[in-house]
């Protein structure tokens, strides 16, 4: 975030983007009436490994204090008109955020960290967390149409399902399921599932988020993923920052493959023993 003019738009491109410095935007939380405890902070500090407290402090705790008050209008703003359109009360949809960005640039930190920072908004609301991961092909279909190789990539993943998970979260179903990935098989894990319940926010996270879409036969329009987010987030960094964070990230999955690997033989020597 970088302008000399805080929260001014560059009116040379027209921008609709506000910019800030590290600095200006680290400001922004003197007006937030949020903050962390000791023991919050320690126990954020061990659920996410990855970043610091002061880093929480100065980048995160502003955009959980944003996000809170997008959240607030949203449901008094749908609570309203439902009641305006129907005379009647209506069941709660989760609040969506949308989370994107490249390979390794930090964005399952990211929605962690704010997973972990909502949850301890005034009335402890409650948070899901989901991967498009998930919702990646099994390697055996992505092998079986030739894929396998461009796993990752927009036509690797399940979008119809993806689109359908989330019709379900937006259209109050009480309890929606999700498929789960292993980052250690590199594979979906089959008769397994993320169970989402219709809590106040869900958090999505992956990497085609903000562009992936479909056509919609009957209506012959193309119907996008970012359709059914409230709030659209891209994390993104230099070039040199993000391939240094994915080897570092690569490794540590190697370290715990062989782990894994190294427990279930000795599991396996002493059953046979």
């Amino acid at each position: 975030m970088h302008e000399e003019d805080t929260g001014k738009a560059d009116n040379a491109t027209l921008s609709p983007f506000l910019r800030y410095t590290r600095e200006e935007w680290c400001r922004l939380r003197r007006a937030a009436p949020l903050s962390l405890s000791e023991t919050e902070a320690r126990d954020l500090q061990q659920t996410v490994e990855h970043a610091s407290l002061e880093e929480v402090s100065e980048v995160y705790l502003p955009l959980s204090w944003l996000l809170s008050l997008h959240v607030g209008a949203t449901r008094n703003l749908y609570q309203a008109a439902h009641a305006f359109l129907l005379g009647k009360e209506t069941v709660e949809v989760p609040y969506v955020i949308g989370i994107a960005g490249s390979v390794g640039v930090g964005k399952s930190t990211t929605a962690e960290i704010l997973q972990a920072l909502i949850s301890l908004w005034p009335g402890r609301p409650k948070v899901d967390l989901v991967s498009t991961d998930g919702f990646l092909y099994p390697n055996r279909v992505l092998r079986s149409r030739g894929l396998l190789d461009r796993k990752g990539l927009p036509k690797s993943y399940d979008l119809p399902l993806l689109l359908q998970f989330l019709a379900d979260i937006k259209s109050g179903r009480a309890e929606v399921s999700a498929p789960i990935h292993s980052h250690l098989t590199y594979d979906i894990i089959p008769d397994r599932a993320q169970i989402v319940r219709r809590n106040e926010v869900l958090i999505v996270e992956g990497l085609n988020i903000l562009e992936a879409a479909i056509l919609e036969p009957s209506e012959r329009h193309r119907v996008f993923v970012s359709d059914y987010f409230d709030f659209s987030i891209y994390v993104d960094a230099d070039e040199e920052y993000i391939r240094e964070w994915y080897l570092q990230r690569f490794l540590h999955l190697r370290e715990m493959a062989l782990q894994d690997e190294s427990a279930y033989m000795h599991r396996s020597t002493r059953a046979s023993l």
